[in-house]
């Protein structure tokens, strides 16, 4: 009686299986899934670059002789023209050493004089007048260095540019060498960044020979900066630890917006010719791998293993695994499994790409 009803039980639970499964397949047949193809379209990527922006001259003005900072004859942030006095150490040691070395350089001129009045009157020998010679040009070099220390207590611009912070005040004592501003030439910027070798080399095989690769600036704000910019220097090796090169951007900086020390973003933009288009909510992963399901004849599903050229918003350029005339599936992928069939509709792709809020050109 037991195994009777042990049997009963047996037949029972396989029928409510088997009932069950019919009920979920009839139910899985009725749902109907989204199928579009990839849109064929001639595109351009973004790519931003983390960048540093940098004067073309920036420099430090330091002393070059001891005294007392005695005048100050500019202000923080001014534009200054080249030559432009910027400061003045008290000259009166200065002035007084010049003095008495163009004192001496007289002395020995007339000394000189003298010595060639004889010379040629056939008194005095020819080393005689050689070494007056040598005293009197001994004399106008110590003359020469002491001018020369007087003009390092007027400190100049030696470019145009902008002043930056003081590090000296009005009557500080200054030594040879204390720093007392920094000076920098924003007319253009150069931006220094990184780019990984893949994408050097993508971006050397569609730049046009003889020509620069022409970029963009991404400021701070997040606006582009009015000008566009050119690379124009590329450094020599790679960096064998993180795999990039650097770059190095000239900008033109009319309006000096840009200063040194600023960050940024520089935008390179690489066009794709024919660049095949796909939702991203259209695959899934598999151990790293990107995957989506084609519907072959039959409406049967297929998974796929795909490669990712290049990313934009919500969507993928694929480089490989897919063609223009294939059906994948954009929704319900996980309501369904490998080999399996299905009922679908077919949406084009460029409306399925416009539901999208997508900013391919």
């Amino acid at each position: 009686m037991i195994k009777k009803a042990f049997v009963f039980l047996s037949f029972s639970l396989a029928f409510l299986t088997v009932g069950c499964q019919s009920h979920k397949e009839e139910a899985h047949e009725k749902t109907t899934f989204s199928v579009t193809s990839p849109l064929v379209k001639d595109t351009i990527i973004y790519k931003d670059y983390v960048a540093q922006i940098r004067s073309v001259n920036h420099i430090e003005i330091r002393a070059q002789e001891k005294g007392y900072l005695q005048k100050i004859f500019v202000d923080e942030g001014q534009f200054v023209k080249k030559g432009q006095l910027l400061f003045k150490i008290m000259p009166n040691l200065y002035e007084a050493d010049a003095n008495r070395a163009k004192a001496e350089a007289n002395y020995a001129q007339i000394e000189y004089k003298n010595t060639k009045q004889l010379y040629d009157n056939n008194v005095v020998s020819t080393n005689e007048l050689a070494l007056a010679k040598a005293k009197y040009d001994k004399a106008q070099a110590e003359l020469a260095s002491m001018k020369t220390h007087l003009q390092f207590t007027e400190i100049r611009a030696p470019f145009d540019g902008i002043i930056d912070r003081f590090h000296a005040r009005l009557g500080s004592l200054i030594t040879e060498g204390d720093l007392l501003t920094e000076l920098a030439d924003n007319s253009k910027m150069w931006v220094y960044f990184n780019v990984p070798e893949a994408e050097y080399l993508d971006q050397m095989a569609h730049k046009s020979k003889d020509s620069l690769l022409q970029v963009k600036l991404k400021m701070a704000n997040g606006e582009l900066f009015d000008h566009d910019g050119f690379v124009e220097t590329i450094e020599a090796d790679f960096d064998n630890e993180t795999g990039n090169i650097a770059y190095r951007a000239t900008f033109p900086n009319p309006k000096a917006l840009l200063r040194f020390g600023q960050t940024g973003n520089v935008v390179i933009s690489t066009p794709i010719k024919n660049a095949l288009l796909i939702p991203q909510k259209a695959t899934f992963e598999v151990l790293d791998k990107k995957y989506v399901f084609i519907v072959t004849k039959g409406n049967i599903v297929k998974a796929r293993e795909i490669k990712i050229a290049a990313e934009i918003p919500h969507i993928y350029i694929v480089g490989s695994g897919l063609q223009a005339s294939d059906k994948i599936l954009i929704d319900g992928l996980r309501l369904v499994k490998e080999n399996e069939k299905i009922s679908y509709k077919f949406i084009q792709p460029a409306k399925v790409l416009s539901s999208l809020e997508l900013y391919a050109e």
